[in-house]
């Protein structure tokens, strides 16, 4: 008999472990339809972004104030911004012909950092029929003058503010980059969050020496990228009743086999479906059973979480322990410093 691959994310039922992440591939119904087809057990929507909303927020603005300079009467003739659609009226859409025609739970996702409009859209969202709702937190501090207390209160306060306002499920996406993260995760549980997706991936800019400017840049994960969510994973599941959804480097069964041992009770894919297509999402959920059937696991719920650091035999190895070790390890298989340069993998201290 085959193993059970369902599993459970925040309340939420899933036929399997693997759930198609927020690309280019989930903005169409197409793309979600294809997906669904090759065994997705959940999407997570294209995201709408801030900037989207401030764009059409100024859009509107505009337009209000270049008729009420025509006529002294024309501010009668339009609805107060507060109460007016000013937001991408298509993303709500997407989410309604999604729960249409999908018969996979269908996540939103709202990417962003500011208070102020997230909670209507929030709400816009849930009464479209999302399942449940992303926030992709993606802000990078360059101001030497904001403290982190300041932009870990700043996370909290939106979350509040969101969790507070819908009644569907919340997960949030955040970076690894916390001075402590298990506190901000245990901050941001109690602020509302059903669900911890780590983690997302920052992108960087780039300088084009031809061109002489600063360019930005897009590189798909690869599979190494796992190993930091794995970590973080196998410590936190152990200390938070939260749902832990691994992200960033899901590109085999065995990436999936391993975050699960650590403790996620879902793995997001993006990058080897926009590498290889949807139908690569079919070969790994056939590698994920038979794996848990040569290892004679009955279901996905029994193996899940048995090799994080509260079951580990070793729990030093995902803290600072290991880190001598490794290295020593290392200088020891390869005592010839010429090898140091002739190794493809990173090494730490790169």
């Amino acid at each position: 008999m085959s193993a059970d691959l369902r599993t459970t994310y925040m309340g939420i039922e899933l036929a399997n472990p693997l759930v198609a992440a927020a690309s280019p591939l989930t903005g169409t119904i197409d793309g979600l339809l294809s997906l669904q087809d090759a065994g997705a057990s959940a999407v997570v929507l294209q995201s709408l972004f801030e900037e989207q909303i401030q764009h059409h927020e100024l859009q509107v603005d505009s337009i209000l104030e270049s008729f009420t300079d025509s006529f002294s009467e024309a501010r009668d003739f339009f609805p107060a911004l507060d109460s007016y659609n000013t937001g991408p009226e298509s993303y709500v859409r997407l989410v309604e012909q999604a729960k249409e025609v999908l018969e996979i739970p269908v996540i939103a996702s709202l990417n962003g950092i500011s208070r102020g409009g997230w909670t209507r859209y929030a709400r816009l969202i849930e009464e479209a029929g999302a399942d449940a709702l992303e926030l992709n937190i993606y802000f990078v501090s360059t101001d030497a003058r904001v403290a982190a207390a300041e932009v870990e209160a700043r996370y909290i306060d939106l979350v509040t503010d969101i969790a507070s306002s819908i009644s569907i499920p919340l997960a949030v996406k955040i970076g690894p980059y916390f001075s402590s993260l298990t506190n901000m995760a245990m901050r941001l549980t109690a602020a509302g969050a059903q669900g911890l997706v780590l983690f997302n991936r920052f992108l960087y800019p780039d300088i084009s020496l031809h061109r002489m400017k600063v360019v930005p840049t897009l590189h798909l994960s690869s599979s190494e990228e796992s190993l930091m969510p794995l970590r973080w994973i196998a410590i936190l599941s152990g200390q938070l009743s939260v749902s832990l959804a691994a992200s960033s480097g899901i590109h085999s069964a065995h990436d999936v086999v391993k975050l699960l041992l650590a403790g996620a009770d879902v793995t997001m894919m993006a990058s080897a479906l926009l590498r290889r297509g949807p139908n690569h999402m079919r070969q790994v959920i056939g590698g994920l059973r038979g794996w848990l059937d040569e290892h004679e696991y009955t279901s996905v719920k029994e193996m899940k979480g048995s090799m994080s650091q509260a079951a580990a035999p070793e729990p030093g190895a995902f803290e600072r322990a290991n880190y001598m070790r490794t290295l020593v390890d290392f200088t020891v298989a390869s005592p010839d410093p010429r090898h140091f340069y002739a190794r493809r993998d990173p090494i730490p201290w790169d």
